[in-house]
């Protein structure tokens, strides 16, 4: 199953390109808005209205851009997922898939020219809440998982292989970007010092030190169940 081609570019300049512009900035403007009066007043005591009058844009343009305000809110999750996708893809077709995934999560949050989401102000208190919330939980749940189905779909096209018929894709995927997932929700128990971005990228490569650690002990002789 392979993964439908990205639209061309419009060159620099054009009335489209204005346009994508445009659209970025706003829908930028709302997510920012979102995070903020959340952390401010919470998300029961945060309304769509209010982040569109933030925002400075009607309701109706935010229904163009997001289902609700956990979805404008958790924009980011969205946005960085399809960053470790792209670079995951553009991986060397030689590399093992888990070290092609981890160097695709390391150059993420190694670009310093596009920050990853956790530099950001109040990132960390914002994941933290995220744990606290089943209504931004399940938000981010099904963004993280939308996000893995492609990672699956790139290592399948990688392997040359079905993404349904082999388990490979998805094994290594689900181990991959859980190991990602356990550091990031370590890290945001921090979440009361917005400092720690390099700590986080140093905690992601122990966290998968210790997969491959605990992997290469339970293929050990005498680890088996037979």
């Amino acid at each position: 199953m392979k993964a439908t081609e990205p639209p061309t570019a419009p060159a620099a300049g054009t009335p489209e390109d204005r346009r994508q512009r445009k659209a970025r900035q706003t829908r930028d403007a709302l997510a920012t808005a979102a995070i903020d009066l959340i952390l401010e007043h919470g998300l029961t005591g945060t309304t769509v209205e209010a982040i569109a009058e933030r925002a400075d844009v009607t309701r109706r343009t935010f229904s163009r851009h997001f289902t609700g305000k956990e979805d404008a809110a958790l924009d980011f999750v969205r946005g960085d997922g399809d960053r470790i996708n792209a670079l995951l893809r553009a991986r060397p077709a030689g590399e093992p898939p888990l070290l092609a995934y981890r160097r695709a999560v390391r150059a993420w949050l190694a670009d310093r020219e596009h920050p990853a989401w956790h530099v950001r102000p109040r990132m960390r208190r914002l994941l933290a809440l995220v744990d606290r919330e089943p209504a931004l939980f399940a938000a981010y749940e099904r963004i993280r998982v939308d996000a893995q189905e492609e990672s699956i779909r790139i290592l399948a096209d990688r392997l040359g292989t079905d993404d349904v018929q082999d388990v490979r894709p998805a094994v290594v995927v689900d181990a991959a970007a859980g190991v990602l997932t356990a550091a990031l929700r370590l890290w945001a128990r921090g979440a009361d010092h917005d400092s720690g971005a390099a700590d986080l990228a140093a905690l992601v490569e122990r966290a998968y030190d210790a997969l491959i650690g605990e992997a290469a002990s339970a293929g050990s002789p005498g680890t088996t169940d037979k």
